[in-house]
């Protein structure tokens, strides 16, 4: 009976055992099988993870590529009218397709859409980078920080102590054997300021590895970047093609070619001209306009050089400064209004079905002198040259200045408001220059000519035809010199106002494609010896697009504000 009773309970165990181990192997089964899932999951995710990143690189990587692309050429515009502007690169892993457009005007500043589609070759996955950009402003753009000397060399020009630079400033790189700095600062005596971002196309050490810069870099309150892209104000083909976009929007009326008709006499040099003088009457801004004036040459001073048309920025040649001008008794004369959208001058440029902003443009096919006497001018006691309106002056030659010039409006701290609607542009084939009065109180005036005086501020101890130039001498533009460099002429043998030296201000901005000096100064002491102290402020508004023109010869993009937009696209 007892072992009857033990027979039943061990059938009735192994009865047990079976469902608990076949349960057992169930849940592990079961958790092997979670297991492998939670492993392809993972698996999976890494490979979507990869796909999205790939994806996310190669739209990238053609936004990059599609930046430098635009940073090699001489003429956007005319570029991407010309076809250019897409192409698809195969990374192995992903593609990329990338378009650029030109999509319109932010004020006159041309704005681009640059659109990348990266696709990654192991899904569907699809990642999109479309973005606005426009081409970076400069505050201070030039070729070289050099100023010539002669038809083949230069020499530095300095920075020195006392000078302000409140504006950005860049310096393409220079290819000098042994390399040294590329910006040339004396600090035998203090150091000068720069207030903003400076940029150098070259590197800050030498190939050795020598550090170029580190004996000055407290110079640079707004920090220094190093091997940025050169700016194309060197490129004659960048500088003629903005030229003649501008001649082709201008209206007609507005496109001079100076024939004047003075003879100086054999052995003199004469240049052909229009006379320029802005001022305010009733509220009302306006230029006066005398064509076919002519420019008497005189001879050059150590550093009056310009670009020889042709010779891509590297050979120079000397020229005939100027001495003084007269008109005929028969040169047109004509005064037009330039302050708003209604003037006569102010016309829009069109590109791809898109209008800019409207200005005025004025184009001479020659010579440009700004300034004149104030008893030329409607208002006398008006201060140097007055500028109401948004305009252009664009020069085949040379703009010579010989007053001050401002615009109208609001000021603050001297230089004008942000929100001042008034804005004048400078553009010279040649060179843009302040111009030395000279004491030449017995100019030879031709027989049928009128000799045309300039300078508002005269010096009270000299009379009529004697000439002086204000001090401070005071310049309210945004400068472009496509054939040498922003400065004064006859450096070193100018009539000062008052003592050895002027102090000559810019509020605005200047691209050159080399330096121009303004003064002359004694190395050990830093003091200026002869012609102007500098100091240059930005006008911020040139950042903005308000000055009519395509006149952008940066080669760096960057995004427009809010203009980056990047998203992904599961298929």
């Amino acid at each position: 009976m007892i072992h009857k009773f033990l027979k039943i309970r061990k059938i009735k165990a192994n009865g047990f055992a079976l469902p608990l181990i076949i349960f057992v192997m169930l849940i592990l089964i079961i958790l092997s099988f979670g297991e492998t899932m939670t492993n392809y999951s993972v698996r999976l995710q890494a490979v979507n993870v990869k796909a999205k990143t790939e994806a996310m690189l190669a739209a990238e990587a053609g936004y990059e590529r599609a930046i430098f692309q635009m940073c090699q050429q001489t003429d956007i515009l005319g570029w991407l009218q010309a076809g250019g502007g897409s192409d698809v690169i195969d990374f192995g892993t992903s593609t990329c397709a990338y378009e650029i457009d030109f999509i319109g005007f932010l004020g006159s500043r041309p704005v681009f859409e640059i659109k990348s589609t990266g696709k990654s070759g192991r899904s569907t996955f699809t990642r999109i980078v479309d973005v606005n950009v426009m081409q970076e402003t400069a505050g201070w753009a030039m070729g070289a920080c050099r100023v010539p000397l002669s038809a083949t060399s230069t020499q530095p020009v300095y920075f020195k102590n006392g000078e302000i630079v409140d504006m950005p400033l860049h310096i393409n790189k220079f290819d000098d054997n042994p390399d040294v700095r590329d910006i040339w600062i004396n600090t035998s005596s203090g150091a000068p300021r720069f207030l903003r971002r400076v940029e150098m196309g070259e590197s800050r050490k030498t190939s050795g590895g020598s550090d170029k810069y580190s004996g000055v870099i407290p110079c640079f309150e707004g920090g220094i970047y190093f091997d940025q892209p050169n700016v194309r104000i060197t490129d004659e083909t960048a500088v003629q093609s903005k030229v003649n976009r501008f001649l082709n929007a201008t209206a007609p009326a507005f496109i001079f070619t100076p024939a004047g008709t003075a003879n100086f006499g054999s052995g003199t040099t004469k240049y052909d001209a229009v006379q320029l003088e802005f001022f305010v009457d009733g509220n009302i801004g306006k230029v006066r306009i005398t064509n076919d004036c002519s420019v008497r040459g005189r001879n050059s001073g150590s550093y009056d050089y310009k670009v020889l048309p042709g010779s891509g920025g590297d050979i120079f040649q000397q020229y005939k400064i100027y001495d003084y001008h007269v008109k005929s008794s028969s040169s047109p004369v004509t005064i037009v209004s330039i302050n708003d959208d209604y003037s006569p001058c102010y016309v829009s440029q069109t590109f791809g079905g898109y209008t800019s902003q409207k200005g005025g443009q004025i184009f001479v096919n020659g010579n440009v002198v700004i300034g004149g006497d104030s008893n030329s001018v409607i208002d006398p006691s008006q201060d140097g040259q007055i500028v109401k309106g948004r305009i252009t002056v664009v020069a085949t030659g040379n703009i010579w200045i010989a007053d001050n010039i401002k615009v109208d409006g609001p000021h603050v701290d001297g230089k004008p408001k942000d929100d001042n609607p008034n804005v004048l542009g400078l553009i010279a084939l040649g060179v843009i220059k302040v111009v030395n009065p000279t004491n030449n109180n017995s100019p030879y005036v031709p027989a049928g000519q009128i000799y045309q005086p300039i300078g508002n501020s005269r010096n009270p101890s000299s009379s009529y035809p004697g000439r002086w130039l204000p001090d401070p001498t005071i310049v309210e533009a945004a400068i472009t010199v496509g054939g040498g460099g922003w400065c004064a002429e006859d450096v070193g043998n100018r009539r000062e106002y008052s003592g050895s030296s002027d102090v000559l201000i810019l509020n605005g901005s200047i691209t050159e494609v080399v330096r121009g000096p303004v003064g002359t100064f004694n190395s050990s002491t830093g003091a200026c010896t002869d012609g102007y102290e500098k100091n240059y402020y930005i006008d911020n508004r040139l950042m903005t697009g308000i000055l009519p023109g395509d006149i952008w010869f940066t080669g760096k993009y960057i995004p427009a504000p809010a203009g980056w937009h990047d998203y992904g696209i599961d298929h």
